[in-house]
Formats: C-alpha cells, structure tokens, sequence
C-alpha cells in the first residue's frame, strides 16, 4: 500500500485560529472527497506526523479518532492508519465546492473589509495557486 511522507501531506498552521485537529480532518476530508487520497492508502503514523509538524501527538491522535469515527479513516491493527473503502466515487466538483465555502466566504468578507477589488483579490488566489503548483 502506498504511503504519504507526513511533511508532505499536511499544512498545519499552529498560529491559524484553527485548531491543529480540525486542520488536520478538513484537510484529510478534502483528499479523500477529491479522489487524491484513495482507500488503502496509509498515512504516516501519529508519531511521523506530529514530529513533522512539531505537535503533541494527541493532537494527531484525536484528528484520526474522529475520523475513523466518521468512517473516513480505517485502524489496522500493528500496522498505519489507512483510507476506508469508499462507498461511492469521488463527491462532484459542487459537494467539493461546499467544502471550502465557509473559509471562502470568510476570505471575502475580509478582502471587502480591507476594500479590497475582486480583481485584487482574484490576483492574489491566482499568485498563490501558482506558487503552489511549481
């Protein structure tokens, strides 16, 4: 089964406002909805992950709970926590959308604060999408 190294995975924030486990399952949500994480594949374990990003490992452990939970992550025992079997394919690009709504909402409304244009703030997205993908 293929495995993600745990620096690559993840952008965890410590200073975001977010908390690290929420980051961490909203993140994993969006892989698996988009078809980039796939069932079977493992990801790095709580001790990996944490040391990568320089946090408690309860932190991680909490995020993975929740997501077993959820039904989104699958415990093996003596071996990686891995991608549960999918019920269905990838969600449609609008289910995907929604997921993101809420920050990009939150990105609006702070980009009109700042009067800031929608071609501005359009630029923006656009230079860092950019950056991401070099």
């Amino acid at each position: 089964m293929p495995t993600i190294p745990a620096a690559l995975m993840f952008t965890l924030d410590p200073h975001s406002g977010i908390p690290i486990y929420r980051q961490l399952q909203e993140q994993v949500r969006r892989l698996v909805a988009s078809g980039q994480l796939r069932a079977g594949v493992e990801l790095p374990s709580v001790r990996d992950l944490a040391l990568a990003h320089a946090v408690n490992p309860m932190t991680i452990s909490k995020a993975y709970s929740l997501l077993e939970a959820e039904g989104l992550l699958q415990r093996n025992r003596g071996r990686p926590m891995t991608v549960a079997p999918r019920r269905r394919a990838v969600d449609p690009a609008e289910r995907r959308l929604k997921q993101i709504e809420p920050q990009a909402e939150a990105l609006v409304q702070s980009a009109r604060q700042l009067e800031l244009s929608r071609r501005e703030l359009a630029a923006l997205l656009d230079r860092i999408w950019e950056k991401e993908h070099e």
